[in-house]
């Protein structure tokens, strides 16, 4: 396997006057982007694409034509490397003998980079460099013959200005931080001189890159130099020819074809390929002098045949083929999912997958990120236990509450994260199971039967169920999913968040209703006053002396302590509340309101924060991680600070079942008939199902191509610790827990990795999600012991709307329903509406958007359990079409078989270098 081409960094240093004397100064420099030194001298310009002139590329490859070209060149010094370039030209007959010295000189001149300042410099210098003169003032004129002294010429190597080591200020360079580690360099000398008739060109390639003194900025090695000086009065062309080298060094191609070239021929094909891909704007209707902006993606240009007959289906899987000129690729599945038709055979090689990364899945949690991550799926966990155990308080009259909640989240998410295949997942309750508990608890009061323990034995069943699914390695048939039942999936999931977070807000505003009747020109008119009760109503005979007893003493304190007395004891007395101003509450709603947006609205302002242009990268990106956790701090600062009563976070405080009477142990026997333990295995099926479909279905999403996981997963694994959780959790009492689609989408977002070194103007790249066990252990563990916790709940609401909206973030429905909105010239440039007709996109999103409706509608009724039983048939239906696609792919070519073998191969090849000229712009 051949290794990487290294990332180049291109320096280019042009020869000028520094008062007598002779230096070559730094004009641009290039990691992927051409930066140049501006007019003024005393800053770097932002990071652009660079735009050539045609001519300039063709003088180039001229150049490399006519001039010396050295490759693997022995070379450790600048000195020596110069020597090597004369006695080539003067061996070439390109020079005579007689000019060795004077070029030597030039070329060994001290090299003036943009971070050292000029020491010699008069102010009528400074006048000279700012007036910007002629155009070629790049370029002065270098008269060197008439100013080198005869001693100089003849003893040039002792007036090498070049230093032999990198300089302080090269080695304490911050621009190194650009800079890939393994990076080399390229420099690129252009200047005009006046001894010479005609150019002095020479590209030089390096057997291995060494550092050549002070040559270059930064201390990285050079492995390529490209030197051309000429006569007087061409400098722009010079200059152009050097921004020409320097920019095809950069370019992912041509870097390619200079390190493995093996003659000139070589590089002029390299040359060749790169104008194939050029695109010339008409000067009259661009302007050169506008600075074109890196794009945010760059798409990648270099396929192999290999690659292109993976994109064409011949191999299987997916070229690095750049998203925006080809068909998008299938809808895709890992390897994990394969069928081994062994016992456990899949779930022994999730262990054998899992098992070497173990230790790294503890250490590699060890980093600041880790820390926002852990606080913020913290608060969505425990917001979430606090919801669903209400609601199954609700259902089953407090047999499971929030107690419940609360302890199952914590022991099922930290058994799960130290044991399952994959710990990015997080577990919650769920929708169809919340149903499901419901039915069954009005099932078992309506029919004598004891729920917790008939509820016991369904989980008993449904996990040696789960067990038998884990053995056959029916976890397969999930790679049957298609891209439209994952988004329906998780479009409703996250729709659910939004809908649920915008719920709760509302009905803050109906609990604490807004004083819409509240005048502030009548405030005088407002009061409210507390009248004793009226003794005379209580007489009503001898029975009553000790109750009108009472009610005298309290006549008497109402007549003592009336304007003292709050609104409770006021009512508490048997008071009566009289006045305009008895039922004021303060605008709790507004105020909540104000927390709940504010908190979603801060998030996603500071979430965007990394690509804002304030403030050094590092505090960007930690801002940005600490997003979620900022906002919190601020709006319930805000709230503390104001005071008024919004509704708090309230966490039980007491270790204690929510329904008093139950303890935290079933019984399996003792309540139930016999026949009860036997018939629950028929609705521990549907659980199974329910259970199966909603763990797999998020793990598939977690577990994209797109997050880059570099661990792999354990589909099979993630189901056997699901169902052996629920025994434990039957057991205990405690809720049943799956796999959350929404949360565990946050936990990825929160944890992804981008390259810290990045080219100027390069958007930092995706590296993948730091995958490791510790943040969601710790998660759980916070949830486990969360006792003090005063957190408005309408912040909570807007962490809940902002994970809603974030998730769908990575949805193609999401994109194409906003494409439904957009006229088509404001379209992004997505891949598959260059290939699909955009009424059939439409159609695709519309089919999409009225099966979502009809499962939303769903979803509020008991038929919400039937919707994993649907996409389970959606997934039967898609593998039995596939199977007959396979069987009618054979028949095919037993029908063809006889044919020309070469002639296929041929037809294979001609079709390969026909995709390979339409991805390059060819016709």
């Amino acid at each position: 396997e051949t290794m990487p081409t290294p990332t180049l960094f291109t320096e280019m240093d042009t020869l000028q006057h520094e008062g007598d004397e002779l230096e070559w100064r730094e004009s641009a420099r290039w990691v992927k982007f051409e930066e140049k030194v501006e007019e003024g001298g005393e800053r770097w310009s932002k990071p652009h694409v660079s735009t050539l002139s045609l001519h300039s590329l063709f003088e180039l490859r001229t150049c490399l034509q006519t001039g010396t070209v050295l490759l693997d060149l022995e070379g450790y010094s600048l000195p020596q490397i110069v020597d090597d370039i004369i006695e080539r030209q003067i061996e070439e007959g390109l020079i005579g003998p007689e000019l060795r010295d004077k070029i030597s000189f030039v070329l060994l001149r001290k090299h003036r980079h943009q971070t050292k300042k000029p020491i010699h410099r008069s102010f009528a210098d400074l006048g000279k460099s700012g007036s910007g003169g002629s155009e070629c003032s790049i370029f002065k004129t270098v008269p060197v013959s008439p100013s080198i002294p005869t001693h100089i010429v003849h003893n040039s190597r002792s007036m090498n200005d070049i230093a032999e080591s990198p300089s302080t200020d090269q080695l304490k360079n911050k621009f190194m931080k650009k800079i890939p580690r393994d990076a080399e360099a390229s420099n690129v000398l252009v200047g005009e001189v006046d001894f010479l008739e005609k150019p002095f060109v020479a590209f030089v390639r390096l057997s291995q890159a060494a550092t050549l003194g002070g040559l270059t900025e930064v201390p990285v090695p050079t492995r390529f130099l490209f030197v051309l000086l000429g006569p007087l009065g061409k400098a722009k062309s010079y200059n152009e020819i050097g921004r020409a080298i320097a920019t095809l060094m950069v370019d992912d191609l041509f870097s390619d074809v200079a390190y493995k070239a093996r003659d000139r021929e070589d590089l002029i094909a390299g040359i060749d390929e790169f104008l194939d891909e050029v695109i010339v704007l008409p000067p009259g209707e661009w302007d050169p002098k506008i600075r074109i902006e890196p794009p945010k993606k760059i798409p990648s240009s270099v396929f192999s045949l290999n690659e292109l007959g993976q994109m064409n289906g011949t191999a299987g899987g997916r070229g690095p083929v750049s998203e925006d000129e080809v068909m998008p690729a299938p809808h895709e599945l890992g390897e994990e999912l394969a069928y081994t038709g062994r016992f456990c055979g899949g779930l022994v090689l999730d262990i054998k997958r899992k098992l070497p990364w173990y230790p790294s899945d503890f250490y590699e949690g060890f980093h600041i990120q880790s820390i926002s991550a852990v606080l913020f799926i913290y608060l969505g966990c425990i917001t979430n236990a606090i919801t669903f155990g209400g609601l199954l308080g609700d259902a089953t009259d407090n047999y499971q509450g929030v107690m419940e909640s609360f302890l199952g989240t914590a022991l099922a998410g930290t058994v799960f994260c130290l044991f399952s295949g994959q710990p990015l997942i997080i577990l919650s309750s769920t929708g169809p199971i919340l149903i499901f508990e419901k039915l069954l608890y009005e099932f078992s009061k309506n029919n004598g039967i004891d729920y917790m323990e008939l509820r016991l034995w369904i989980g008993m069943h449904s996990c040696v169920q789960c067990i038998f699914l884990v053995a056959t390695d029916a976890s397969y048939i999930i790679k049957y999913m298609t891209r439209f039942t994952e988004e329906g999936f998780s479009s409703l999931i996250s729709f659910i968040f939004i809908s649920d977070a915008i719920k709760k807000m509302v009905g803050a505003f109906k609990y604490y209703p807004i004083n819409i009747d509240f005048k502030p020109d009548y405030v005088t008119a407002y009061k409210c006053e507390c009248l004793a009760p009226d003794p005379s109503k209580f007489i009503l005979g001898v029975e009553h002396v000790v109750h009108v007893i009472t009610v005298t003493y309290l006549c008497c304190l109402f007549l003592l302590q009336t304007p003292n007395l709050s609104k409770k004891e006021c009512v508490k007395y048997g008071g009566s509340l009289v006045g305009k101003s008895c039922k004021y509450v303060p605008d709790l709603a507004l105020m909540s309101f104000i927390l709940f947006f504010g908190t979603y609205t801060m998030t996603v302002t500071l979430k965007k924060f990394k690509f804002s242009r304030y403030f050094p990268t590092k505090l960007r990106k930690l801002i940005s991680d600490f997003s979620i956790f900022m906002s919190i701090m601020t709006f319930v600062g805000l709230d503390m600070l104001i005071g008024l009563q919004t509704p708090k976070l309230i966490v039980p405080t007491d270790f204690k079942p929510t329904r008093a009477g139950r303890g935290w142990f079933v019984m399996p026997f003792g309540k139930n008939p016999w026949w009860v333990y036997v018939a629950s295995s028929v609705p521990a099926l549907l659980v199974t199902i329910l259970i199966f479909m909603d763990q797999q279905i998020s793990a598939v999403i977690v577990n994209r191509k797109e997050n880059k996981l570099k661990k792999g997963c354990g589909y099979h694994l993630d189901l056997l610790w699901v169902g052996v959780l629920m025994v434990a959790c039957s057991f205990m009492g405690l809720p049943w827990y799956v796999a959350a689609t929404v949360i565990s989408i946050a936990h990825i977002d929160s944890l992804k990795m981008e390259s810290e070194s990045s080219a100027p103007g390069e958007q930092p790249q995706f590296l993948g999600v730091r995958e490791q066990r510790l943040t969601g252990i710790l998660v759980f563990v916070l949830t486990g012991v969360s006792i003090f916790l005063f957190i408005p709940m309408p912040v909570l609401y807007g962490v809940f709307l902002y994970m809603g909206v974030a998730s769908l973030g990575g949805i193609q429905f999401w994109d194409r329903i906003k494409l439904i909105m957009m006229p088509a010239k404001h379209q992004p440039d997505f891949s598959y509406l260059r290939h699909v007709p955009l009424r059939r996109v439409h159609l695709f999103t519309l089919v999409q958007i009225v099966c979502l409706a009809v499962l939303w509608i769903l979803k509020s009724t008991f038929l919400a359990i039937i919707f994993p039983v649907m996409i389970l048939g959606l997934m039967v239906k898609e593998k039995k079409k596939k199977e007959d696609e396979k069987k009618n792919t054979k028949k095919d070519k037993k029908k063809g078989k006889g044919g020309d073998d070469s002639e296929d191969v041929s037809v294979l090849v001609v079709r390969l270098l026909k995709e390979r000229r339409r991805l390059l712009g060819l016709k």
